[in-house]
């Protein structure tokens, strides 16, 4: 291995949504960089967008590896095992994938447009009926994403809480002690094997009836791989999108977009989402580490067999040499399809289903609300903290 800088990994503060400044000195100077983390060693850090795309779409990059090493990372204690799919390689991933791709196909998301939209108006006579202030987060950027996953994996609604606290923990970096996450992952655990037996006595028009037929009918699985696909789906399935509405409300109210969307003068919705998603930094601060099969180049740097490489898409999203001022929301811009969802295999199946609640979510806002503002200075919003996705603990508004 060359000699380099080694850089201590995280970067520097992983709250709020400002991209700390030192992605952007590697991107122009060291797009493949060596990074110390705080558990585990060193990896390399890949910044550059084509460069990232390369690493999450190259079969020389393994994620069942990182099953079977002292893997560097951010947590003490990393909860994963073979039946993970985020922890497969090709061809199980695509095995396992397969089954649950048949919930999430565009002409399926499309049919649920109308229920969302019910979703949405229901929340948002609550919270217009309860009268000013609100807090977005509590009152629809989490029980919209709640209600959707529990529609469509056919977990009773009654039960929200208590996977939405489990899940909580499970996403946490070191907000929580290991023991206290490995217990909120074995709870899920045994919350998904019990629903499993329930749609075993009387299957259902949902995911989770679907693939305990491709369980126990096609073969497609083992019960292990459903159990923990199915605790995957239900943490993921809902996770993301809650801080993804979240953090869009937050900057369009903080920059002034959602009142030029209110007045009509704004770009359309879908652009602008798109341009969001694009913009704003979800992850925090690194995703799912892959490691090298064999010796690969990246970006002109060697990566030795067996070294692990993390890649940064909020990072790659605002490449200079891809995009156009990066650091600008430009909802007008043609540029390049951002990495948000991931690349590749893993790609996020959900993505266009997760669109669909943001597009549902603000634009029933502006419908019901035209005059929302932020209630609070945006420098006194309270941010998640040691999570490994970036939101608002609240998001508190006024109209």
């Amino acid at each position: 291995m060359d000699e380099r800088t080694v850089h201590r990994f995280p970067l520097g503060p992983t709250t709020g949504l400002e991209l700390d400044g030192k992605y952007r000195k590697l991107q122009e100077s060291e797009r493949v960089a060596r990074v110390r983390m705080p558990f585990g060693g060193d990896a390399w850090l890949v910044t550059g967008y084509e460069d990232t795309k390369f690493v999450l779409s190259d079969p020389r990059f393994s994620r069942a590896v990182t099953l079977t090493m002292d893997l560097p990372r951010l947590q003490p204690h990393i909860v994963q095992n073979p039946g993970m799919i985020m922890s497969m390689d090709p061809p199980d991933h695509t095995r396992v994938r397969q089954v649950a791709a048949r919930a999430f196909t565009p002409r399926r998301v499309e049919k649920l447009r109308p229920w969302i939209d019910e979703q949405v108006d229901g929340l948002l006579d609550r919270m217009t009926g309860q009268g000013p202030p609100a807090d977005l987060v509590r009152d629809l950027a989490l029980p919209l994403p709640v209600s959707v996953i529990c529609e469509i994996l056919g977990v009773p609604f009654a039960d929200r809480e208590k996977f939405r606290d489990w899940s909580d923990i499970v996403m946490s970096v070191t907000a929580f002690t290991p023991d206290e996450i490995q217990a909120a992952f074995l709870s899920l655990t045994e919350y998904l094997r019990w629903l499993v037996g329930q749609r075993r006595v009387a299957p259902a028009a949902d995911l989770f009836s679907v693939m305990v037929r491709a369980r126990d009918v096609e073969a497609v699985m083992s019960e292990e791989e459903l159990i923990t696909f199915g605790v995957t789906l239900l943490v993921v399935g809902h996770e993301t999108t809650v801080n993804e509405i979240a953090d869009m409300m937050f900057v369009m109210l903080r920059d002034g977009l959602y009142a030029e969307l209110a007045r009509g003068d704004g770009p359309p919705l879908p652009r602008l989402v798109e341009e969001l998603l694009r913009f704003v930094p979800l992850e925090s601060p690194g995703g799912f580490a892959r490691v090298a099969t064999e010796d690969v180049v990246v970006g002109g740097t060697l990566i030795a067999k067996g070294e692990a490489v993390y890649t940064q898409l909020s990072a790659a999203n605002r490449d200079p040499e891809v995009f156009t001022e990066p650091d600008e929301i430009d909802a007008e811009a043609e540029r390049e399809p951002h990495l948000t969802f991931g690349f590749g295999p893993h790609r996020c199946m959900g993505a266009a289903l997760a669109k669909m609640e943001i597009e549902a979510a603000v634009g029933g806002l502006l419908r019901r609300v035209p005059g929302l503002r932020l209630a609070v200075e945006p420098e006194e919003i309270v941010w998640k903290a040691d999570r490994l996705v970036r939101g608002p603990e609240a998001l508190p508004v006024t109209w």
